[in-house]
């Protein structure tokens, strides 16, 4: 095996670890997701596993979330939830995010962008519950009524981001410190 490809190897293992934390008890929101997309987008040079592992992982984990440990909340198997588009959408562009503030990682930088990246989740996201919501009015009253609902969950997001960010980038920097491997050039 390539020292490339031990590298991927270890990196998706990161990642598929921090999917499988979900699992775990936690606060609301304290989850690694937009830690994971932006892990995956400054370690992988191809934009496709950028993107893609991250995403993949997390779907893997909803299936699990969704089909075991929620399963009495619906029928049948659940391949995607109502509204799965909003929260993949939202951590593809926290991707993004990653690849343009995480070309050099730095301490400041992935707080940076894990503050970013918490940002982005929660303003995407509670936009999206809003239209066709009848708990909202449907105008710029209700749509700040529905932002001001989510701040409640804003802080277990900012604290999620910021743990899994450091536990990735910090767990990565240990490791490639002791396997030469894992300095080798993005793929």
């Amino acid at each position: 095996m390539s020292n490339q490809q031990v590298r991927n190897l270890i990196i998706v293992a990161l990642i598929l670890a921090a999917a499988a934390s979900r699992m775990l008890p936690h606060p609301y929101n304290f989850a690694p997701m937009s830690a994971m997309a932006l892990f995956g987008a400054a370690h992988f040079g191809r934009k496709a596993w950028a993107i893609g592992i991250p995403l993949l992982a997390t779907w893997l984990s909803d299936l699990f979330l969704n089909n075991v440990v929620y399963n009495h909340y619906q029928e049948g198997f659940v391949w995607l939830y109502d509204g799965w588009y909003w929260p993949y959408g939202t951590f593809g562009l926290i991707a993004l995010l990653g690849m343009i503030s995480l070309r050099r990682i730095t301490v400041p930088r992935i707080i940076g962008s894990s503050l970013g990246a918490s940002a982005i989740f929660f303003l995407i996201t509670n936009l999206a519950c809003w239209p066709g919501n009848a708990a909202y009015a449907q105008d710029l009253g209700g749509l700040m009524a529905c932002y001001a609902a989510g701040i409640p969950f804003l802080g277990g997001t900012v604290l999620g981001d910021l743990a899994y960010s450091g536990l990735l980038f910090g767990s990565f920097a240990l490791l490639r410190q002791q396997v030469p491997a894992l300095r080798a050039v993005k793929a």
